[in-house]
């Protein structure tokens, strides 16, 4: 069965943003980062909320301003961790923007709780940087959906979902890997 919060099954749209004839947008799209390298868990010392990211982490982290250069942002959001945070600094810093955090975006989010968010950013171009499990909620739900099929599932460390919504809903996605580091 799909899963709840789930988008209703759409075909595939092809980016860019298309904008509506009187000029206000009826798409918007949401660059869904998992968060770069950052070291084994079970290797790590303390509060794992703040654990860095690993020097190949933070060349990721530098590597995600050009392989989204093209994707147009008003907002990027993080989740708490500083793994997160760390990943999207140099967008941020590159695009003049300020990094929110939102707890929605942090490990053990439910599924509903996720498209709330995502449902209410509709209209709205952003970088959402996460965790692995929640990116792979997301993604188990656009398989459900059939915005994506399961032989494209992949969430590498680093790598983003570029999400096209409509109305707050997820139409269509496609894939950038992650920098090379």
């Amino acid at each position: 069965g799909r899963l709840a919060g789930a988008p209703p099954p759409c075909p595939n749209l092809a980016f860019p943003v298309r904008r509506s004839a009187a000029g206000g947008r009826d798409r918007s799209v949401l660059a869904l980062i998992r968060h770069a390298h950052a070291g084994h868990r079970t290797r790590w010392e303390g509060d794992d909320r703040v654990r860095p990211l690993t020097k190949r982490g933070r060349r990721q982290a530098e590597g995600l301003v050009i392989a989204l250069a093209s994707v147009p942002l008003d907002r990027i959001l993080s989740s708490p961790y500083r793994r997160c945070l760390e990943t999207v600094e140099p967008l941020a810093r590159r695009r003049g923007l300020h990094i929110e955090q939102v707890p929605e975006l942090a490990e053990g989010t439910r599924l509903e709780e996720i498209f709330a968010l995502l449902r209410e950013l509709a209209g709205v171009d952003a970088a959402l940087c996460t965790h692995g499990d929640v990116m792979v909620h997301v993604l188990d739900a656009l398989v459900s959906g059939r915005v994506i099929s399961a032989e494209d599932l992949v969430a590498e460390k680093g790598g983003t979902w570029l999400l096209e919504t409509a109305a707050g809903e997820v139409v269509g996605a496609r894939y950038v890997p992650a920098p090379k580091s």
